[in-house]
């Protein structure tokens, strides 16, 4: 019997236990219409609608942060009443309206507290934005013009006489029957001196041996017989004249809720559609208030086609332990499935719950029990076919069951869809069994969907190794204490530890032996590769370890060179200024001399004689001028060969650093002389060689690519006066303003970002803690305007939390 996709969605809903989620999700609701319908709820599978939830309830959570609580007060339900709306004739009750003026009072708060950030504007649906809060709390404004809140209608004009007259009514109607208890001769005939109520109308409590004696309506009997319920002429009239009034104010009271039925009947759809609205706010609201409730991670969408989990636990289990897992389709091997094998009791079917469960949660916009960097796909299905005892719902284990499962998953799957597999290929014969599961597998990589398998057949993990879309992973077992440890290790297989499990749980010594010497041949090949292969996975961790130091040890020699590089630069503007300092006095004292030399020859000229000793002054001038600029001309160029030799030792350390990207508009310093200009565009005629159009000056140069090095911008005034070169070196990674005055913080905060783009440092936290908030907000002004920070947030809780902020410069 082939199982359609809906009834296939709910099994996998009911084997992850995805409604406990949402029970838990609904609890944060204040309205038990949104509550229904969180309930109700099935993951997201539209990747740009599922965006647009998640960036609302992130924008919620940071609203909330800020200090701008929500408002937290039940709303009322009112949907059942939008069908009665639409009868003809229908009136509402008081309550009923009340309950809807309590409805717009309370959604109107909540709605215009969300809808001061822009980003709801857009987030809503377009029928809902053109609903006016206005109008809508005039609605309110009109049902409580004739009642109160608690649903009482309010002494109206139109009301007033009526009352009146019943009150006047019934002060002569108890008048009347208080005579009966003060005469004596009648009050011996009473069982109760107090009245009472019949179907609206008051009587006296007879006794039954005085029936007759007054004259009147009999009631009712007790159930004794001893008691008459009897309504006394004089008093008939009385009731009767009640009965009348109350009738004239019902009549009353009803024209006034028709009144104000008829008013809400015209702005039904207006009201029905505000009441949609709401609903979806108050589902954000709820989801937003869980995931800061769990203190969540929100899955990244930064690679949409990468399954990676970070220290991911199961949310319903009490003490889990977290797992790793990744399936990164950024490789050059896109790897789709991931084989999961070891012994019982390791975490395996926990792991692929996880992996489903959190699926599922992200796709509702949840925030995930996970670490940053965490990132999963938007499924169009999530299958799962777990049949084993630690499922809630009944365990389907025989391999018919399993088959009727799995042939419903691959007929539903697409590229899109995750397929959660446990125990492939058990429950009938292994060899056949992994056949079937070989080829169920060849099946599902060729339709591209992702899979994560459970399996303890050997077989199964050569086929990892065999196909390059798989990946075989283990769950870790400690031979020592024989348990398991609940790791997850990617990239080799594990062993079924069965064996050691058996004689752990008491199974004779030996049945163990035998165990053993029948597996003796067959097994030990195997167990030798996966033994080799730890003993790989064990080296390359090592290895991973010494090039993660040997990074920390480049990106540190090289602030150390950017720093050594600023030096130079400041060394050689000074150098220039001292030249051109030389020049310039060189220049003023010439000037003097041959002015007047000048004025000399002018004099002597009025005397129509040249003297030869002025003409020799001259000539003597000249020379040594011709002298001087000589000498400074070889003291510049001496010094602009010691900076250009300089510039290249720099240049050849530059050439160990990591490839830089060049773009036009960059400032770099380019050539062997080492000439500072900025990147104009790129040659488009060079294919083979990248050639850069550089300006320096007035000029554009062409220079290869491989001989330009990028220079500091200009914009960050690396020789300013105000900025200590030696101090820059001294940069911290985290400064700590707590117990400052905001002023002295600021001062702090700003010298720290100049020392920071100096010594090319790209990130700093900054301590300022919680307290009144004045630091965290004076801070955070301050980096929203410095046009050197990129970005700035909250670190995560185990860090500093909210009472620390991370800042990323440009």
């Amino acid at each position: 019997m082939q199982i359609d996709k809906k009834t296939l969605e709910e099994k996998t809903l009911a084997l992850l236990e995805y409604g406990v989620i949402l029970e838990r999700l609904a609890r944060f609701s204040m309205s038990e219409e949104a509550a229904a319908l969180i309930k109700e709820e099935k993951p997201n599978s539209d990747p740009d609608e599922l965006k647009k939830i998640k960036n609302a309830v992130q924008a919620i959570i940071s609203r909330i942060n800020s200090g701008e609580n929500d408002p937290r007060r039940s709303i009322p339900s009112i949907g059942f009443l939008f069908p009665k709306l639409s009868v003809e004739g229908f009136i509402l009750e008081p309550d009923e309206a009340c309950a809807i003026g309590l409805f717009i009072e309370r959604a109107a708060e909540l709605r215009n507290w969300v809808l001061q950030e822009e980003f709801f504007s857009e987030m809503l649906n377009d029928t809902s934005n053109s609903i006016g809060t206005a109008s809508i709390t005039g609605l309110a404004g009109k049902i409580f013009s004739v009642m109160d809140r608690e649903g009482n209608i309010l002494d109206l004009p139109e009301l007033r006489s009526i009352k009146q007259s019943i009150r006047n009514l019934n002060s002569a109607l108890e008048n009347a029957v208080s005579r009966y208890a003060a005469d004596e001769e009648t009050r011996r005939m009473l069982q109760s001196t107090i009245p009472s109520q019949r179907d609206g109308r008051t009587v006296l409590a007879l006794k039954a041996n005085f029936r007759g004696r007054i004259r009147g309506i009999v009631h009712e009997f007790s159930a004794s017989g001893q008691t008459i319920f009897l309504e006394p002429e004089d008093v008939v009239e009385k009731n009767n004249e009640i009965l009348i009034k109350k009738r004239e104010l019902e009549i009353a009271i009803k024209k006034i809720m028709f009144n104000i039925t008829k008013h809400l009947v015209e702005h039904n759809t207006q009201l029905a559609a505000f009441h949609t609205e709401i609903l979806q706010i108050e589902i954000l609201m709820a989801k937003a208030r869980y995931s800061m409730e769990t203190n969540g991670t929100f899955a990244s969408d930064s690679s949409p086609h990468s399954l990676i989990l970070i220290q991911a636990k199961h949310p319903l289990l009490k003490n889990p332990v977290p797992i790793d897992l990744s399936m990164d389709s950024s490789k050059s091997e896109n790897i789709q499935a991931l084989i999961i094998t070891g012994p019982n009791t390791g975490g395996k079917t926990v792991a692929l719950k996880t992996a489903g469960l959190l699926a599922m949660m992200n796709q509702t916009g949840l925030a995930l029990p996970a670490a940053e960097g965490t990132s999963l796909p938007v499924f169009d299905g999530i299958f799962a076919d777990i049949g084993d005892e630690q499922s809630i719902g009944q365990s389907l284990s025989t391999f018919s069951a399993h088959i009727t499962n799995i042939a419903a998953i691959v007929t539903h799957s697409t590229s899109r869809s995750l397929a959660l597999l446990d125990e492939l290929g058990s429950g009938t014969d292994p060899q056949e069994g992994s056949a079937i599961a070989m080829a169920i597998l060849d099946c599902f990589i060729e339709r591209k969907t992702r899979l994560l398998i459970t399996t303890h057949h050997g077989i199964l993990k050569n086929y990892g190794y065999s196909r390059k879309e798989v990946e075989n992973a283990s769950v870790e077992f400690n031979t020592k204490t024989l348990s398991p440890t609940y790791r997850i290790i990617t990239g080799i297989p594990g062993e079924s530890r069965a064996l050691e499990i058996a004689e752990r749980n008491g199974l004779p010594k030996e049945i163990i032996t035998k165990a053993k010497n029948y597996l003796d041949e067959g097994h030990s090949d195997v167990s030798a590769l996966i033994s080799g292969l730890k003993e790989k996975h064990r080296e390359l961790n090592t290895l991973a370890e010494k090039a993660q130091i040997e990074d920390i040890r480049l990106k540190d020699e090289r602030r150390k060179s950017d720093l050594k590089e600023l030096r130079l630069r400041q060394k050689e503007a000074e150098l220039k200024a001292g030249f051109t300092g030389k020049l310039r006095l060189l220049l003023d004292e010439s000037r003097k001399t041959l002015e007047n030399l000048v004025r000399e020859i002018k004099e002597g000229s009025n005397e129509n004689t040249l003297s030869r000793e002025k003409t020799l002054k001259v000539k003597e001038f000249l020379g040594e001028l011709a002298k001087n600029v000589e000498a400074e001309e070889a003291a510049l160029n001496e010094e602009e060969s010691l900076l250009r030799s300089m510039a290249l030792a720099e240049k050849k350390t530059a050439k160990d650093k990591s490839p830089v990207k060049f773009h036009p508009g960059m400032e770099v310093i380019a050539g062997s002389q080492g000439r500072r200009g900025v990147l104009i565009r790129q040659e488009k005629k060079s294919k083979a060689e990248k050639i850069w159009i550089v300006e320096t000056g007035s000029l554009r140069i062409s220079f290869p690519e491989n001989e330009l090095l990028p220079a500091a911008p200009s914009k960050l005034k690396p020789f300013a006066a105000s900025i200590d070169i030696s101090a820059a070196s001294k940069v911290r990674g985290e400064i700590n303003i707590c117990g400052m005055r905001l002023e002295e913080a600021l001062e702090t905060l700003r010298r720290q970002t100049e020392a920071a783009m100096l010594c090319g440092l790209s990130n700093f936290s900054v301590i300022h803690g919680l307290g009144d908030g004045i630091l965290q907000k004076g801070v955070h002004d301050w980096l929203k305007k410095e046009k050197s920070v990129a970005d700035y947030y909250f670190a995560h809780p185990e860090l500093g939390g909210f009472g620390r902020t991370e800042v990323v410069l440009k």
